[in-house]
């Protein structure tokens, strides 16, 4: 189970996992918190005899972290697998629009690496080998494939959509609430 950790501000800086949620909590590192408890974690024995429990909630927002600062200033990574390029384009080609799995699809770069387009969020899109085989090193215009769908840069919210895995409801709704209206998860 992940839990989502955000900063003062409400902004996400990362997936935690329940042992790291667990010791935000027990170093009174948790400043406010979303959603009725998802994780419960006994302790050792007081000296009351009680059991310690904390429960953690799916969202934790967490005081004063040099790293959550760090973390926020940077560039959203698109990583070197695919996969949140896949995901942020629903596994469609952006050339003939048909849904494909993970292996049949490809990071084409809308303007050529070899003529000067950048790896980045902004030129690059989802594509079938056929169709980036088929564009080569030609614009869409050139090769007269016009896109599909126009690709952009994630939000961080956005971007914490396509890292999760197995997002609560809670975490989903936070999340979405805060994507800008181009956001593919929108709809």
């Amino acid at each position: 189970m992940q839990i989502l950790a955000l900063n003062l501000a409400g902004q996400p800086f990362r997936w935690l996992s329940a042992e790291d949620a667990v010791t935000y909590h027990a170093v009174s590192k948790v400043a406010w918190t979303v959603g009725a408890p998802v994780l419960l974690f006994r302790g050792g024995v007081k000296n009351d005899g009680s059991r310690s429990l904390i429960a953690s909630p799916p969202i934790i927002a967490v005081a004063g972290s040099e790293a959550m600062s760090r973390l926020l200033r940077e560039a959203i990574p698109m990583g070197d697998r695919n996969d949140l390029l896949f995901r942020r384009d629903h596994h469609l080609c952006a050339y003939c629009g048909d849904e494909f799995h993970r292996g049949e699809l490809t990071r084409d770069h809308v303007l050529a690496r070899s003529r000067g387009g950048r790896d980045v969020w902004s030129n690059v899109v989802s594509a079938c080998r056929a169709c980036n085989e088929r564009k080569a090193a030609r614009t869409p215009e050139e090769a007269r494939m016009p896109l599909r769908y126009m690709p952009y840069a994630p939000c961080r919210n956005e971007h914490f959509i396509l890292s999760g895995r197995n997002i609560l409801a809670d975490q989903m709704e936070y999340l979405k609430a805060k994507l800008p209206k181009h956001s593919r998860w929108l709809g």
